[in-house]
């Protein structure tokens, strides 16, 4: 039997070469005006996902590890 990719997942992540998780960063969509120059560039920039987590996505995305 064939197992479902979560799809909607599948467009928040990316995974790399080595199998890691990559995500964006929540907190750049709006309200944006009081938070400094500073804060808004690494919020927009990917950070990797947390062991936890990983498995979880790993599940949901059974094709790409």
């Amino acid at each position: 039997m064939k197992l479902k990719t979560k799809k909607s997942l599948a467009k928040r992540v990316k995974v790399t070469k080595n199998k890691k998780v990559l995500r964006w960063k929540a907190g750049r969509r709006h309200l944006l005006s009081y938070k400094s120059n500073k804060r808004k560039r690494f919020l927009g920039k990917k950070t990797t996902v947390s062991k936890a987590e990983q498995k979880i996505i790993k599940r949901a995305l059974p094709y790409v590890f």
